[in-house]
C-alpha cells in the first residue's frame, strides 16, 4: 500500500539521513518513477526532502527540519520484533521481513534474538487456521459458527466475535454469544469446524473490562491440603502466596467459577491432595476410590 510505503521511506530516512533513489525502488520493490512520485507526495504533504545528485548524493530530510531521529530505539526495535514474531507464530502474517524493513531493521540485527516469544501449541497448524478464520470475521463483522467441546458434551455455538485474546496459557475468542445472550470465552483448542455465517453484525457496546471481566457469577470455594512437592504447580497455576505452609502440607484457599474444571484439576494431582470442601468435592473422590478399589481388587 502506498501510505505504508511512505511511512517506510520517511522512517528509513530518518535513521540513515541519505539514501538513493535505486535503493529505495530495491527495498520496497517498485519502479525509480513510483519513487520518485513518492517523494513529490511527502514534499507536498510539507517534509521537506533534499536530493542531491552525483558522487555521494541521494535523497535526505532537510538539515534544518527538526525530527526526533530517534523514534524507536535499537532496544524498542528488538522487543518490537519479538512481539511481531510471537503473533506471527499463531496468524499466517507473511509481511514480517516487509514490516520489519519498513522498520529499517536489518536481517542480523533480527537473528540476534534475546528474546523469543512462540504463541502457537502443539497443535500450531489447526491453531493458525482457525486464528487466521477469527480474525478475519472480527475485521469483516461476520457472525462465526462453530462446535464447541465442553464438560457437558458438544454443542453448535454462533457468536459476534469481537478479540482473539492469549491468556492462561491458551488461545480464546470473546465475544457475544447468541445463545446464551452474553459475552463469553471460547478456547480455540476446543473448537473445531469454524466457519464464517453469511450474516454479519453490527458492533454492540463492549463491557469497559473486555475479556477480563468475570466470566461467570457463580463461585465454589476450594479448600485442600496438597504435599510439599506440589508448590511449584500451584506457583506455575496461581502465583506466589496462593497457598500457606504448615506442617510440611500446603493450604490452598481458592474460589473456582466452574465445578467441573476444579474437580478435573484437583483429579490430577492423585494422591497428592486432601479436599477439605466443598463437601460435594470430598463425596465424589471417596466414591471415584471405591470405584478404583473394585476395578483393581482392592480389599
Amino acid at each position: 500500500m502506498k501510505i505504508d510505503r511512505l511511512i517506510g521511506i520517511i522512517t528509513l530516512l530518518l535513521r540513515q539521513d541519505k539514501v538513493t533513489a535505486p535503493e529505495l525502488a530495491e527495498r520496497f520493490e517498485v519502479s525509480r518513477r513510483t519513487i520518485n512520485r513518492d517523494i513529490e507526495a511527502l514534499c507536498r504533504a510539507g517534509i521537506p526532502l533534499v536530493t542531491t545528485q552525483g558522487y555521494g548524493g541521494g535523497i535526505s530530510i532537510a538539515g534544518e527540519y527538526k525530527i526526533d531521529k530517534s523514534l524507536l530505539t535499537e532496544e524498542e526495535l528488538r522487543l518490537l520484533i519479538s512481539g511481531l514474531e510471537g503473533v506471527g507464530s499463531v496468524l499466517n502474517t507473511p509481511g514480517f521481513r516487509q514490516l520489519a524493513g519498513k522498520l529499517s531493521v536489518k536481517d542480523q540485527e533480527i537473528s540476534r534474538k534475546e528474546i523469543a516469544i512462540d504463541l502457537a501449541s502443539h497443535y500450531q497448524s489447526p491453531l493458525n487456521e482457525k486464528a487466521t478464520v477469527i480474525r478475519d470475521a472480527i475485521r469483516q463483522k461476520r457472525l462465526l459458527s462453530f462446535q464447541y467441546y465442553y464438560e457437558k458434551g458438544i454443542c453448535r455455538r454462533k457468536i459476534e466475535p469481537y478479540q482473539l485474546a492469549f491468556k492462561w496459557s491458551s488461545w480464546y475468542v470473546w465475544g457475544w454469544c447468541l445463545e446464551r445472550e452474553n459475552f463469553r470465552l471460547f478456547k480455540l483448542n476446543r473448537m473445531e469446524d469454524v466457519s464464517w455465517e453469511p450474516e454479519t453484525f453490527a458492533a454492540r457496546e463492549l463491557p469497559p473490562e473486555g475479556p477480563d471481566g468475570p466470566m461467570a457469577e457463580e463461585t465454589i470455594l476450594l479448600q485442600a491440603w496438597f504435599n510439599k512437592g506440589e508448590a511449584y504447580r500451584l506457583i506455575e497455576e496461581y502465583g506466589a502466596g496462593c497457598y500457606q505452609e504448615s506442617g510440611g502440607r500446603l493450604l490452598f484457599q481458592r474460589n473456582f467459577a466452574s465445578y467441573p474444571y476444579m474437580r478435573r484439576w484437583v483429579l490430577s494431582f492423585g494422591q497428592s491432595v486432601e479436599v477439605l470442601e466443598p463437601e460435594a468435592l470430598r463425596q465424589e473422590l471417596r466414591e471415584i476410590g471405591e470405584d478404583f478399589l473394585k476395578k483393581y481388587g482392592g480389599t
